[in-house]
């Protein structure tokens, strides 16, 4: 028989005593869905390796201190604050007149990031436009899922409807959306070749 796989609260409690395999076992869990919502804004394997990495390091030197009741939460909301910290620090990088541009080796530091500015408001747009569409339960269920990141039993309470209900809910919102998306994106493509 398969034992069950512990609970994150229950792995927590044992990170807070200093048991480093429940630590590991958190880390294997959750590292690579960090590592991707990170990508998708950064664009960078390095520097999203790092960022897991420091999250990580993060929580077991504040294991003692830290008050986590949602792993999945806490770790979505860090991973969006460190892309934030990280993209905002880029665009403060100091901007220098250079004369002879021809005379300076490509080293990436000369990108216009225009196009790829545009397509994300393209994409953002759409996904806004999408939602508005959308029933008004059906919408307010997907917020409350993927930005405020509340997991389908506690919509349901919160809301006073059936677990299914949520998931029924937000299936229908994300076949939506992935037809936008799809639309979006072959024009996107389309028109940039």
């Amino acid at each position: 028989m398969i034992k069950d796989q512990p609970s994150d609260s229950e792995l927590w409690k044992q990170i807070q005593v200093d048991n480093n395999k429940a630590f590991e076992v958190l880390f294997n869990r959750y590292w690579s869905s960090v590592y991707t919502t990170s990508f998708l804004y950064l664009k960078d394997e390095e520097t999203c390796t790092e960022l897991v990495h420091d999250i990580f390091v993060s929580i077991w030197r504040n294991r003692h201190c830290l008050e986590i009741s949602s792993f999945k939460n806490y770790l979505s909301m860090a991973s969006r604050y460190q892309v934030y910290k990280l993209i905002r620090k880029g665009k403060a990088n100091p901007i220098t007149l250079v004369e002879e541009y021809d005379s300076i080796p490509n080293s990436g530091y000369a990108m216009n990031h225009g196009e790829e500015k545009i397509s994300y408001l393209e994409m953002e747009n759409s996904i806004e436009a999408v939602l508005k569409k959308l029933p008004k339960k059906c919408r307010e269920i997907f917020i409350l899922s993927r930005f405020d990141n509340l997991s389908n039993q506690e919509i349901a309470e919160k809301l006073g409807i059936s677990k299914r209900t949520v998931e029924n809910q937000i299936t229908i919102a994300l076949k939506a959306l992935r037809v936008s998306i799809k639309v979006v994106l072959y024009s996107i493509i389309f028109f940039n070749i």
